[in-house]
């Protein structure tokens, strides 16, 4: 019997820098980042990144660390015991088996996004699996405000995945698909994913094409997040952190929203995080080591 395709999943992968030798660095650290839908380990050398991972979240959270940290050291020479400090992020970031420290999300992603988009970002928009988080941040990368939205899936990659799977489209394809349309359609509900679900099924019915339903969905998410960062107050440079910055569909209609266009980088978003968390480990261990 042929396996039922899953639209929602995405591509998880791995990397790391064939030209650093990690062995000849001084300060090996590593983030792992345990979010609700996704995990990520970042292992830099000396402040340089140097590997890194990105894969789905299990139902154990010690269980989903160990086998993003595995899969980030792949084929990189290094072992656990050569790191010489983690530290802990996400919802997951206390149940972190290999981490000496935990520290919140929210820090980590300001720490990773200043390191990825430079001193200048000053309001980091973090748009996760289950939650929505604005964020501003001064030129260290230290935050100064943030609000968060974690009552509801809608306006999260968790509630992409559910749309992506009930229109039987890749997820990765989404943003795309979502500008392929004649007009740009009125929002559907962006209180409530099971709504939106609901009310998606309905406009098939009436005939919509899945671009269509696409691009209403799209353009709720985008509007929800833009309540939310209005309500922070937007503070240019502006940066995306998370999965969902992947998504064109999304991301440029929060940028028309906004009036503003988001800064890029050669970093991958959905490790913001992770980096950050490793950021904090080199600075820990350096402290730690100034003691003795």
């Amino acid at each position: 019997m042929p396996q039922k395709k899953e639209f929602w999943r995405w591509k998880e992968y791995n990397w790391h820098d064939e030209d650093i030798d990690p062995h000849a660095g001084e300060i090996i650290s590593a983030g792992v980042d345990v979010g609700s839908v996704s995990s990520q380990v970042v292992i830099i050398v000396d402040g340089k990144l140097y590997a890194f991972s990105s894969m789905r979240t299990g139902s154990d959270s010690p269980d989903s660390a160990r086998n993003a940290m595995s899969w980030a050291l792949e084929n990189t020479g290094l072992e656990i015991d050569d790191i010489n400090f983690v530290v802990g992020t996400g919802y997951g970031r206390v149940n972190v088996p290999m981490a000496h420290k935990a520290i919140t999300e929210i820090a980590c992603h300001a720490r990773g996004a200043n390191f990825m988009y430079g001193p200048k970002v000053r309001t980091i928009l973090d748009m996760g699996g289950q939650d929505c988080k604005a964020i501003r941040c001064d030129h260290r990368g230290k935050v100064t405000n943030f609000l968060m939205n974690d009552k509801c899936a809608a306006g999260t990659g968790r509630g992409m995945e559910v749309f992506a799977d009930l229109l039987q489209v890749s997820i990765e394809d989404v943003g795309e698909l979502s500008f392929k349309v004649d007009h740009e359609p009125d929002p559907v509900s962006s209180t409530c994913v099971v709504f939106a679900k609901t009310e998606a099924a309905g406009l098939l019915r009436q005939g919509w094409n899945k671009n269509l339903v696409l691009a209403a969905y799209s353009s709720a998410m985008a509007h929800r997040v833009f309540t939310l960062i209005e309500r922070l107050g937007v503070e240019p440079e502006f940066a995306i952190t998370g999965g969902i910055a992947k998504n064109i569909g999304v991301v440029h209609r929060l940028e028309d929203e906004l009036g503003m266009k988001a800064l890029s980088s050669d970093i991958d978003s959905q490790i913001a995080g992770a980096l950050g968390a490793a950021l904090f480990a080199k600075a820990l261990y350096e402290k730690k080591m100034k003691k003795k």
